[in-house]
């Protein structure tokens, strides 16, 4: 469902897709979608990590993985649990073996020739778990741009792609990953100033709506004006978990448990 109804998301299949192809899609509007990337078993086992790693957290009380603030949610009967996970694939097997995957290569090709995957940099393979319920602190996302990220790594923006894998069905009733299509190619003080970051979590007229299903592999431009909305289901009937690749280019930067907390988890932690 798209509250523009002409705009069509360009889809692939990764197998037979060509790069050239994909990546002229990228570039104009800025995201695209690979549906059945994974398979129901391969779903299954990465949600039971998931689960096997939150619980793994709770137990330990962890709140932080190499400067990077670990969210807890609480479920209505008060047992907790994980909603951001950074460097997931440095704490459990099955993360890091699907993120070394062989189909990852050409995901790869068509982010671009230097990218790699960067298990121990920036966020590292980051979950995020949105559910609607009292108790949880990511019910949406308010609008924003990671643009304003590389600005804090003292880089300017430029082409950024965020390859997401989805472990659960996003229907617009969950909320979903909303999109300004095209906004990747604003202006510098656009990409500033044409939203209040994070606070801003109102409709807009002109978003996409990404409806994806569990086992759909997208890629988005992260200069892109985007938002999380909130769902309309309650409890674990809204979960809704979303995988992060970590695609990165430039001199390598890990991280490790001395790293400082970036300035953009300050700034998520007051508007969010």
């Amino acid at each position: 469902m798209n509250a523009r109804p002409e705009f069509q998301l360009p889809e692939f299949d990764l197998a037979t897709a060509k790069v050239a192809d994909v990546r002229a899609a990228l570039y104009e509007t800025g995201a695209v979608r690979f549906p059945s990337f994974a398979d129901p078993d391969e779903v299954k086992a990465l949600q039971t990590a998931w689960q096997e790693l939150s619980d793994r957290f709770v137990a330990e009380d962890r709140t932080w993985v190499h400067g990077i603030p670990i969210k807890y949610g609480q479920r209505a009967d008060g047992t907790r649990y994980v909603q951001r996970f950074a460097f997931a694939s440095l704490f459990h097997e099955r993360f890091h073996q699907f993120l070394h995957d062989g189909r990852f290569d050409k995901v790869r090709a068509i982010c671009g020739d230097a990218m790699r995957i960067g298990d121990r940099e920036r966020d590292g393979l980051v979950i995020n778990c949105y559910r609607n319920e009292p108790g949880s602190r990511y019910k949406q996302l308010g609008w924003h741009t990671d643009g304003l990220r590389s600005l804090f790594y003292g880089r300017l923006p430029g082409p950024m792609w965020n390859v997401g894998f989805y472990l659960d069905d996003s229907p617009i009733e969950k909320g979903a990953l909303r999109l300004l299509p095209n906004s990747h190619t604003q202006g510098f003080w656009d990409m500033l100033t044409r939203k209040l970051y994070f606070v801003d979590k109102r409709d807009d007229p002109d978003e996409v709506i990404l409806e994806a299903l569990a086992g759909d592999l997208t890629i988005h431009d992260g200069r892109l004006w985007h938002r999380v909305g909130q769902a309309t289901l309650e409890g674990l009937a809204s979960q809704r978990r979303t995988m992060y690749i970590p695609m990165v280019t430039g001199p390598y930067q890990p991280k490790d448990e001395n790293s400082s907390t970036p300035l953009y988890h300050h700034l998520q932690g007051i508007t969010g």
